[in-house]
């Protein structure tokens, strides 16, 4: 089975300019992701998509193949990931290799790890999954019976007003996707159904502290704190 390692990586980020590049812990953005799924048994390939040549050569230097070059509309701010995905396995077939399996491996989560990605695979491989991704506990205070939402500049319960308001103790539990770090799907959901979730869409738990996601200084700066901490997992 060819399990591709995919991390998409434009240049044009707008939150943090330059993100991909932006020095973590001694090295660029992107090769905390890059290491991490070099280190992966699963992955056949580990390739990154971008259409920026400096980003490109950044990330051969760390380990990933560019073997080719996005096109621009699928770097704007309106492209989606599956087009991204699309483009690449549709690369990759032209060149003669096959991808069974695409594992997205977003560069803005540089805290996940070999052993997440050989988790999620062995998860979708195992239980016969069109898709597997990584999710965290959404915290009680944002949980659905806590939101709230305006009204004629009012508060009101964004949920219907007969629902209950429950102990903290009480509420749903209920997952939200963390970033996603890892995201693994099979060929026959991305390119056959045109879809990144299928109808089998099973949850690879990750912990809040693993799960950190960069999208501005601030939180590129809170992560270099956390590696720097020692109190992350290993």
């Amino acid at each position: 089975m060819n399990i591709l390692g995919l991390i998409p990586a434009r240049g044009g980020s707008k939150g943090l300019p330059r993100k991909n590049l932006a020095p973590l812990a001694g090295r660029p953005l992107i090769a905390h992701t890059i290491e991490a799924a070099k280190a992966s048994r699963a992955l056949g390939r580990v390739v990154v998509s971008t259409e920026d040549e400096e980003i490109a050569r950044s990330a051969r230097n760390w380990g990933a193949e560019t073997p080719f070059l996005r096109p621009a509309e699928l770097a704007a701010d309106t492209a989606g990931a599956l087009p991204v995905m699309r483009h690449a396995m549709e690369a990759l077939e032209a060149e003669g290799w096959r991808a069974d399996v695409l594992v997205y491996l977003q560069p803005t989560s540089p805290l996940r790890r070999a052993r997440h990605i050989d988790g999620a695979v062995d998860l979708l491989i195992a239980q016969g999954a069109d898709t597997v991704v990584s999710v965290i506990p959404v915290p009680h205070q944002f949980n659905p019976v806590s939101l709230l939402r305006l009204e004629n500049g009012l508060l009101k319960p964004y949920l219907p007003q007969d629902t209950p308001i429950l102990r903290r103790q009480d509420k749903p539990e209920v997952w939200a996707r963390n970033g996603p770090a890892v995201l693994a799907c099979t060929r026959e959901v991305i390119m056959k159904q045109g879809l990144i979730y299928g109808q089998r869409t099973l949850p690879f738990f990750m912990s809040p502290e693993e799960s950190l996601d960069i999208d501005s200084a601030f939180d590129l700066a809170l992560v270099e704190w956390a590696l720097a901490s020692g109190l992350l997992p290993e």
